[in-house]
């Protein structure tokens, strides 16, 4: 509970009071390796704080799983559109790894808007969400696989190492085969 507080106070400051009403809106889940948290279909009814493991979010296509991003801890994460219309999710949410959440009910988060400080966290959030998201659809229209490879290898490489080839290949938009070749020729090159 204390990394909830420590993350929303790094967008706004908290007072015991405020914390006294938006600490007992969340519980605890923990979620095993490759356990689906949300399925296509179904209606995403919390709000979830990651705060340990790791997420990927994908979409099946043609009996392939396309995996849209990840989300690591700690960070608040959910099924934006599912969420906010209460409608079924076009995605899937899945523990990459042994993963420890907390939620708090689409009630209870519409609620905790009243108060000006979780309203100025929500906004915020929101605003770096869109931010992120606006990134990664950019770099998918002009940036090669490779290319994309090499940024994540530069600004997250150790998460490279806990994420599947077959998802990050499915993330890059390419075969994991290719994958596999674009790291060979990584590793070559850095050879001699």
């Amino acid at each position: 509970m204390d990394a909830i507080r420590q993350f929303i106070e790094g967008y706004v400051s908290i007072s015991e009071k405020e914390w006294g009403v938006i600490s007992p809106c969340f519980t605890k889940q923990s979620l095993e390796k490759d356990e689906i948290l949300l399925k296509e279909g179904k209606v995403c009814r919390h709000l979830y704080f990651l705060e340990s493991g790791l997420l990927h979010f994908y979409i099946n296509k043609e009996g392939k799983e396309i995996t849209k991003f990840f989300t690591v801890a700690p960070y608040f994460f959910t099924s934006q559109v599912s969420f906010n219309s209460q409608k079924p999710a076009s995605e899937n949410i899945q523990a990459i790894e042994k993963s420890v959440i907390w939620k708090i009910t689409y009630k209870q988060s519409i609620e905790l808007l009243k108060l000006d400080t979780w309203a100025s966290f929500a906004r915020k959030i929101t605003q770096e969400v869109q931010y992120y998201t606006e990134v990664i659809l950019e770099e998918v229209q002009t940036e090669t696989a490779e290319n994309r490879y090499l940024k994540m290898l530069e600004n997250n490489g150790d998460l490279l190492q806990r994420i599947p080839l077959k998802i990050l290949a499915s993330y890059l938009g390419i075969a994991p085969q290719s994958l596999s070749r674009i790291r060979k020729n990584l590793y070559l090159k850095e050879r001699s």
